[in-house]
This record gives structure tokens, sequence and C-alpha cells, in this order.
């Protein structure tokens, strides 16, 4: 593994699939100020290498990718300093959204709070049949902020409200009945599961999976009309990648 910097941690095969692992996180894979800003600092890294087709975010424990933000270092914020806090976090989570390629959370074990909010920014969350999910925030005073937003995207408003308002947990087969988790991994398959995953997107256009990503995150913006003009050009636009006219020409030629 290449180490980024002390929190984040590289793999990348020959296929272009690259696992990003937060790493001297302790056990629970906690996100202090400093371990945030390493593995956003890993992202933006990251982002400007075009042969990444897909990138994995693990933690570096079984227990969790992310088990939550770090408790300790909250008890110590005031008005001011909760805010570059929360800030912080807040940037870790769009860099996460806005990679161009498609990211995996990996998901063993606990996934809490900020560490659901970083789940709910990635593409896809597979996650193992023993895993749990909570947004514990108001038990101990504060409100589910920053991409706690896309959780009504999600899960919708009903199911959204109740696990920040409830803080209670739930475990991986409620996760992907109410549609927070992509895939529900078979006992002690969470890798067979992820890498599934990687193969159906290896499959597709490198290219045109990043244009339907980008068009995915301003389809989450935009009204209707304007999200199906936007498309117009973004589908022309794929013309000049190439892609189009090779992967069709590969379709039709095995039809023959």
């Amino acid at each position: 593994m290449d180490m980024l910097n002390p929190h984040c941690g590289v793999d990348r095969d020959s296929r272009g699939v690259v696992r990003l692992t937060i790493c001297d996180a302790g056990s629970l894979n906690i996100l202090s100020s400093a371990v945030t800003d390493g593995v956003r600092e890993g992202f933006h890294q990251l982002a400007g290498d075009r042969d990444i087709r897909v990138l994995i975010l693990a933690g570096q424990s079984e227990k969790s990718m992310i088990g939550g933000a770090d408790i300790k270092e909250m008890a110590r914020l005031d008005q001011k300093s909760a805010e570059l806090f929360i800030s912080r976090l807040r940037d870790l989570c769009e860099a996460v959204r806005k990679f161009p390629a498609p990211v995996i959370a990996r998901l063993p074990g606990w996934c809490l709070g900020g560490g659901l909010e970083v789940a709910a920014a990635c593409d896809f969350r597979i996650a193992a049949h023993d895993a749990r999910f909570g947004m514990p925030e108001v038990r101990v005073g504060i409100p589910s902020v920053i991409h706690a937003a896309l959780l009504p995207r999600l899960i919708g408003w009903g199911r959204a409200r109740w696990l920040v308002m409830t803080a209670e947990t739930i475990d991986a087969p409620v996760a992907f009945a109410w549609g927070l988790v992509d895939v529900l991994a078979k006992p002690g398959a969470l890798d067979d599961a992820v890498e599934d995953t990687v193969q159906s997107l290896l499959a597709c256009g490198p290219e045109a999976l990043r244009i339907q990503k980008e068009l995915l995150r301003q389809w989450e913006e935009l009204p209707l009309t304007e999200s199906v003009n936007l498309s117009v050009g973004m589908f022309g636009q794929s013309f000049l990648t190439g892609e189009p006219q090779r992967l069709m020409q590969g379709f039709l030629d095995r039809k023959r």
C-alpha cells in the first residue's frame, strides 16, 4: 500500500481499480480533523488521474469503514470551532461526491453519523451481512447535518426522519430493504460482493461512466426540464471521446 499521507493509503491494480484505505484512525476508523483532512487530500490528489476507473473506499479495520466523527474532539468545540470542524467533514463528503470516477463504499461493521454521511456521498454502498447503521447525533446534543441531507433522496423523508430523530440503529437487512445500501453481502463475502460491482462497472465505458456520474449529480439539483435539456448536450459530448463509436461497433460486430 502506498501512503499518500499518514491517514490515506492507496492500492491500485492493473485494471484501474483503486482501493483508498483510511489509516491510523483507531479501531473504528473515527474521523478526527486530522483524519478528515488526510482523506480529503487523498481524494483531491487522485481526482485528476484519468486512469482510475473505480475507487473503493475502505477502513483499515473490519470494524467499520468510518465509525463516525470524533466525539472527544467535538466535546471541546464552541460555536466557531464547531463550524470549522463540520466544514471539514462537508468538504470530505463533497470530494467523495464529486470524484470523477465511481466510488464504492465498503461497509463492514458500524457506519454511524459522519461515517454514514460519507457513505451517502459514495455512488454505491455494499454492506456486510452484520453491518449496522445509524445517525446518533441528537443523543449527544447535536443535529445531523451536511450530507445527511442526501438521506431523504436515498430512502425517503419518513425513513430519513426516523434515523436522524430517533437515533436508533438499523441492521444491514433493514438498510438494504430501505435502499440505504445497494448490495447486502453474504457472510464472509464482502470483498466478493464489492468485486462483483467492480466488474459491472469495468464492463462499461469509463468516459461514459464519468459523464453519467456528472449528470446524476446535476439531476439531484436541477428541475426536470433543465435536467432533460442538459443531458442532450452531454449525450453529444460523449461522441467526442470515441467510446460510442468503438463500443457500438464492437456490439454490432458481435451480432454478425
